[in-house]
């Protein structure tokens, strides 16, 4: 797996949920702003798949008996992370739709380690 794009993509993410954490401890809800990071964020993910997608379709298979399948699940969870969230905030419009950004982004970091941590065959898969 491409793990600048990885890198890249974590640190976007939680670069996200700080500035959503921020809005949500200022009592703000979700500004356009916002949303326009977590659509980057979702760009990147988005290439992400697309870059993983080559890479199997070319041969390439994680580590590990069985990976390939968890592999393709955590795949398929990644771009959904944040527009789910983006869409119950924009039922919340206080700061707890900033928190549920905020969240969905952390969720989204911690997938993403997850899917590099599969990838190269790492334990408890």
């Amino acid at each position: 797996m491409f793990t600048p794009l990885t890198v890249t993509v974590v640190v976007t993410a939680l670069l996200l949920a700080a500035w959503c954490g921020y809005a949500a401890v200022r009592d703000q809800p979700v500004k356009d702003w916002h949303y326009g990071g977590a659509a980057l964020v979702l760009l990147l993910t988005l290439v992400q798949v697309g870059v993983s997608t080559v890479a199997l379709a070319g041969g390439e298979r994680p580590d590990g008996d069985g990976s390939t399948l968890v592999f393709v699940c955590y795949l398929v969870a990644v771009p959904l992370c944040l527009p789910i969230a983006a869409a119950v905030s924009l039922t919340e419009r206080t700061r707890w739709g900033s928190a549920t950004v905020a969240a969905g982004a952390v969720v989204l970091a911690v997938l993403e380690v997850r899917l590099a941590d599969v990838w190269a065959g790492a334990a408890g898969v």
